[in-house]
């Protein structure tokens, strides 16, 4: 059955003592307005894609890429075709590693451009 994927998000990983900096800073590298809001676990610099930041651990400090697909389970067999592999599951979407070592998530269809841009897979 075909489904669609198409990169969503591009995910800013910094630690938390340069959180608000680095935020700062990829506001005005990327010329996008800051969204901060306390109920999020990200700060938004919104468009299409979306650039978000997000602290992480660390050592895993760096860039990422999220992909939305309609359907989960297609796409992760789809890219693991590719070469990428598995690395764990959180909740509803995965963690994974691409050749090369490059971290990236495929989540379900999660903005509200969707399905614009979408890829179809057979």
């Amino acid at each position: 059955m075909a489904h669609r994927s198409r990169v969503c998000a591009v995910l800013f990983d910094v630690g938390s003592d340069s959180y608000e900096s680095a935020a700062r800073f990829w506001s005005g590298a990327l010329g996008r307005t800051l969204a901060f809001d306390p109920d999020e676990k990200y700060t938004a610099l919104r468009g299409d894609p979306d650039y978000l930041i997000q602290n992480a651990d660390p050592g895993h400090e760096g860039v990422h890429i999220d992909i939305e697909t309609d359907d989960v389970d297609a796409e992760v067999a789809r890219l693991e075709t590719l070469g990428a592999r598995k690395r764990n599951k959180v909740k509803g979407w995965w963690v994974m590693i691409a050749p090369g070592g490059n971290p990236f998530c495929v989540v379900p269809v999660q903005s509200k451009t969707w399905p614009k841009g979408a890829l179809e897979w057979e």
